[in-house]
């Protein structure tokens, strides 16, 4: 399990704070293993969040869904992906995109987060944040390693509790 999983969720409660509107986009290749843990995390949500929170199964083309974020007109817009940021698999970090130039993360996709996210603050006007997690493989596959499943399950947990109902 993620070391920091106090930290992870006091972070979040921050990061929501002011939260009226939230858009929660899973990025990820389902066929490339512990690289699906965003769109995971997002499935497990379905069904347990009010109409306040829009889900998004993003995989691997976040930007196709720019139109429908912004309609939806959130405060907050919070991106789950996994990146390989030299932590324990598994581990969550919640990462500003203010940072994304200083920070060495290093996404399994060849999306450039950090023009994604500038546009889509631009488009919404909203908060921007990044959760990421740590893979443990991303090589061809279908399905989460042991770590990166109970690293979702516990990710999925906080969001239900953090997230309106």
């Amino acid at each position: 399990m993620p070391s920091r999983k106090y930290g992870i969720k006091t972070e979040l409660k921050k990061w929501f704070a002011g939260a009226e509107k939230i858009v929660v986009a899973g990025v990820g290749n389902p066929i490339r293993m512990d690289d699906f843990v965003g769109v995971k995390i997002v499935q497990e949500l379905q069904g347990k969040v009010s109409e306040k929170v829009f889900l998004i199964e993003c995989e691997t083309v976040p930007e196709s869904f720019i139109q429908q974020i912004a309609e939806f007109g959130p405060t907050h817009v919070l991106l789950i992906d996994a990146a390989i940021i030299g932590l324990k698999p598994g581990e969550p970090r919640l990462v500003e995109t203010s940072t994304l130039e200083k920070t060495p993360a290093f996404s399994t996709h060849t999306l450039p987060l950090r023009i994604f996210c500038e546009y889509l603050r631009r488009t919404t006007n909203a908060q921007i944040g990044l959760l990421v997690i740590q893979p443990e493989k991303t090589e061809f596959g279908e399905g989460l390693t042991q770590q990166l499943a109970a690293s979702a399950m516990h990710v999925t947990q906080i969001l239900q509790r953090l997230l309106p109902s």
